[in-house]
């Protein structure tokens, strides 16, 4: 059986001002050749994930540069040829800077940009996929759940063993998988508009994030209650002060901390937020080294709780 092409996209939107009133507009894209109706997409460089593939798809064919926001799901449809295709999708709300900025001309590919009411985007895509990939997104947005932040939860990168080079736990760097881990993160995690970094005091979560943070120019936030030390020491007090400090900004960040402090770091989002309990944060806690999980929040009502949760590295 053939393996599934794979590719990703977004539905980009913007706010736009009428009046005292303020309208949502929904991106769509005409294709030359197909003369179909659709979002941005696209297939999967060698070696690229889902996210920085929706995120260089979307810019390539629009001339927009997003970050991506909720995760809208995965369609399926057959191809012409025989084949099966994968399309994941996120939500991506396009800064008016961005549209400005806009470098697009119509070409072999894309004809047209259009920009569309909300309620009218259903009845001008081509296909039934999208249609129902769309029904997600106008849930969300009527539940005013579409205006997200993101919270990524990363185990550090693969660590030297403690041994008699490295006895003391606290200052073991990474192995070099794990400085190549490191590397591999920045363009993944920036797909999600990260905008600050924090990090366990511990010399290899420090390491992991500041290829990150150098790329993003962003200050590294070492912290110790997210130390593995701190947390064997049955200090969480910290732990919790950082997470419901993130919830109450509202922005976009990253917390690189260890195995053991991940369930408890979970557990802390989900109550600061007023989220359900469930195997879905034990789920989300268990990563191997260098991978994350990203929890989606509202940022008008984080107390509705976490809206969706996607871990990485995926298994394709």
């Amino acid at each position: 059986m053939k393996k599934p092409v794979l590719a990703a996209g977004t539905v980009c939107f913007r706010r736009v001002r009428d009046g005292d009133d303020t309208e949502i507009m929904v991106l769509l894209v005409h294709r030359t050749r197909q003369k179909d109706v659709s979002f941005p997409k696209g297939k999967l460089d060698p070696g690229e994930t889902m996210p920085e593939a929706a995120v260089r798809e979307t810019y390539e064919e629009t001339g927009l540069r997003v970050s991506l926001g909720i995760n809208l799901g995965l369609i399926h449809y057959d191809l012409p040829s025989g084949g099966h295709k994968q399309v994941q999708y996120w939500a991506a709300e396009v800064a008016e800077s961005a549209v400005h900025a806009s470098t697009f001309k119509p070409n072999g590919e894309i004809s047209a940009l259009e920009w569309v009411e909300l309620g009218k985007v259903r009845s001008r895509l081509s296909y039934r996929a999208d249609r129902e990939l769309y029904d997600v997104f106008l849930r969300l947005a009527e539940r005013e759940a579409i205006d997200t932040f993101s919270v990524v939860l990363l185990r550090h990168a693969k660590a030297e063993p403690r041994s008699a080079e490295y006895p003391i736990d606290h200052v073991r760097p990474l192995a070099a998988r794990g400085d190549e881990q490191a590397e591999h993160l920045v363009p993944v995690l920036s797909a999600f508009g990260i905008t600050r970094v924090l990090t366990s005091s511990a010399t290899r979560c420090i390491h992991t994030v500041t290829p990150l943070a150098k790329s993003l120019g962003k200050k590294l936030r070492v912290r110790e209650g997210l130390s593995q030390d701190a947390w064997d020491a049955g200090e969480t007090d910290e732990l919790r002060r950082v997470m419901g400090r993130i919830i109450r900004r509202g922005k976009n960040a990253v917390v690189c901390t260890h195995r053991p402090v991940l369930p408890d770091a979970a557990r802390e989002l989900a109550l600061a937020t007023g989220s359900l309990p469930g195997d879905y944060l034990r789920e989300a806690a268990e990563l191997p080294p260098g991978a994350f999980s990203v929890f989606h929040f509202s940022k008008k009502h984080p107390g509705a709780g976490i809206l969706s949760v996607e871990t990485y590295p995926l298994k394709h």
